[in-house]
């Protein structure tokens, strides 16, 4: 058996790779023991004497699954968790997603002309100061600010009709 230690060797190198990925034709060992420098190398390369063995999968298949099972809510349990509940979601986020959602959803009723700026000062303030827990209770309590506006109008205008009525007689 002749040695192809250096043949083995010059090969990997320009493979680019390591010499377990080098394959050589087993029925042409004396024609590539011939080989001494890089050029034969490449030539026997181009022949197909020597030839680069295809790397290994690396299957993705099982974590795919446990990916799946995570989006589902499994292996969240307390074994699996290493941070505090504050370092895995900082209250102080959900405040600012939660403060943002509800100073947006105002400045738009504001602009667009349903409500007025001591109706959007006095809701902006109470939002700040967490009487809101979402958006579905603001605008709740919009709506009945409006409502009680409404109503409180309508009965002064028939205050005023009973008024005037009055004032003809």
């Amino acid at each position: 058996m002749v040695s192809l230690r250096l043949q083995k060797r010059l090969a990997a190198n320009i493979f680019e790779c390591g010499k377990a990925k080098v394959w050589m034709d087993p029925n042409e060992t004396i024609h590539i023991s011939m080989a001494n420098s890089r050029m034969n190398m490449r030539k026997l390369i181009e022949d197909g004497f020597i030839l680069k063995r295809p790397s290994k999968l690396h299957s993705r298949s099982r974590a795919r699954e446990v990916m799946e099972a995570k989006r589902k809510g499994r292996h969240s349990g307390n074994g699996k968790r290493k941070g505090t509940k504050e370092a895995r979601s900082p209250s102080k986020l959900l405040w600012m997603r939660r403060i943002r959602v509800l100073r947006r959803f105002l400045r738009r009723y504001r602009d667009a002309r349903k409500i007025d700026n001591h109706v959007h000062r006095e809701v902006y303030m109470k939002a700040k100061g967490n009487e809101f827990k979402n958006k579905r209770v603001l605008i709740e309590y919009v709506h009945k600010l409006k409502d009680e506006w409404k109503r409180s109008r309508a009965f002064q205008d028939q205050f005023l009709a009973i008024k005037e009525k009055k004032k003809k007689l």
